[in-house]
């Protein structure tokens, strides 16, 4: 994180002595020409970027601080990145699992900046690390598959609730291995990306649910005169992830294998509430590569479990995909992580809703 650091040391006399500058532009802004000032909100990436916008509609300025072109996992806020922060109103990021350095930007963008953590009150899935091996020996492969990458799930009869919402499910997982997410308790070890939690959230239309509700809440609190505005857009939006997610249910409760093998640990959200087990062959980042060892468990888990389709991310390299696939002659398919949406793909009409219902279509069609 060296980076940060010089970054911060550079920005925190900048704060220390241009604070109340800022209060100053700001209060300017808001009467300049008479006309009414708009919340000037920062978001981390793609799905905070679409879930913001989708709620203050019209009613807010919204820029994205890490582009398409770059890996989440590996971003790092520059001094131009912190001057924006600094610049805004709000900060809204999915959780300080992806966002690993959102603790050491505290102290730098001030007190006048909301820092809106969209995954408050999630319960959040425990990520063990690589390290965590299994044999996938014939003694017992269903509850290996189940233990891998510290995913543990029961599908059978939980129901999963969001908050303010009511919202449960017949075959979810709602209580999983670890701890409901605590902002306040947690060790906050961010050296060199470290994730306690796996912070895919997002991929998973449930969860998307709550951490929208979670933004329109907030962001009704830093403006109220917007509030009833906030609140109808996240109902409309909500609505259309309701019914994304029935359309999970529904598909994925039919189809005939329940196991997908993917690049990189990025649906284990998906696997826990849908009834599926993610059988990841890279850790959290799609840049880790597998051992042999790996490798050839993962074979032989993918020939005991039937599986003819191995799964990449669209911005990673399929190389280590098709070298299992390959093995197994077997199929690769893309499943989109929506951590950055093209400037093609949103020119082309992409959004959250059409890029996951791709997402779910190319599941059915491999799982059949």
């Amino acid at each position: 994180m060296n980076k940060v650091w010089i970054a911060l040391t550079l920005a925190a006399g900048a704060v220390f002595l241009g604070g109340c500058q800022q209060d100053v532009e700001k209060q300017k802004a808001a009467v300049d020409e008479g006309h009414e000032a708009k919340l000037s909100i920062v978001t981390s990436f793609y799905p905070m970027y679409e879930f913001t916008k989708e709620v203050v509609g019209d009613n807010a300025d919204v820029t994205m601080l890490i582009p398409a072109s770059v890996e989440p996992h590996d971003w790092e806020p520059a001094a131009k990145d912190l001057k924006e922060i600094q610049d805004a109103d709000a900060l809204v990021y999915n959780n300080e699992n992806m966002e690993t350095w959102i603790h050491d930007i505290e102290g730098a963008v001030g007190s006048s900046v909301e820092l809106i953590d969209a995954s408050e009150g999630i319960e959040l899935l425990p990520f063990t690390g690589e390290a965590h091996e299994h044999e996938y020996d014939d003694h017992d492969h269903d509850r290996d598959a189940r233990e891998h990458e510290g995913e543990d799930y029961d599908h059978g009869s939980d129901e999963h609730s969001h908050e303010g919402e009511g919202h449960e499910h017949g075959e979810e997982a709602g209580a999983h291995e670890g701890e409901a997410h605590d902002h306040e308790d947690e060790d906050h070890e961010h050296e060199g990306h470290h994730h306690d939690f796996d912070p895919h959230l997002w991929l998973s239309p449930a969860r998307a649910i709550t951490e929208v509700e979670t933004i329109a809440a907030r962001l009704g609190e830093i403006d109220p005169d917007h509030k009833s505005d906030y609140e109808k857009n996240r109902d409309e939006f909500v609505k259309k992830l309701k019914a994304l997610d029935k359309e999970y249910q529904e598909t994925l409760s039919s189809v005939s294998n329940k196991e997908i093998i993917t690049q990189h640990a990025a649906f284990g959200y998906v696997a826990a509430d849908y009834g599926l087990t993610q059988v990841p062959i890279a850790g959290l980042s799609p840049d880790n590569e597998p051992s042999a060892k790996k490798l050839k468990e993962l074979k032989e888990f993918a020939e005991h479990h039937d599986i003819h389709t191995i799964f990449f991310e669209e911005n990673a390299s399929s190389k280590v995909a098709e070298t299992l696939a390959a093995e197994l002659q077997a199929k690769t398919a893309v499943l989109h992580t929506l951590e950055g949406l093209s400037e093609d793909e949103q020119n082309s009409g992409a959004t959250y809703i059409s890029v996951m219902s791709d997402n779910l279509h190319v599941l059915a069609k491999a799982l059949r």
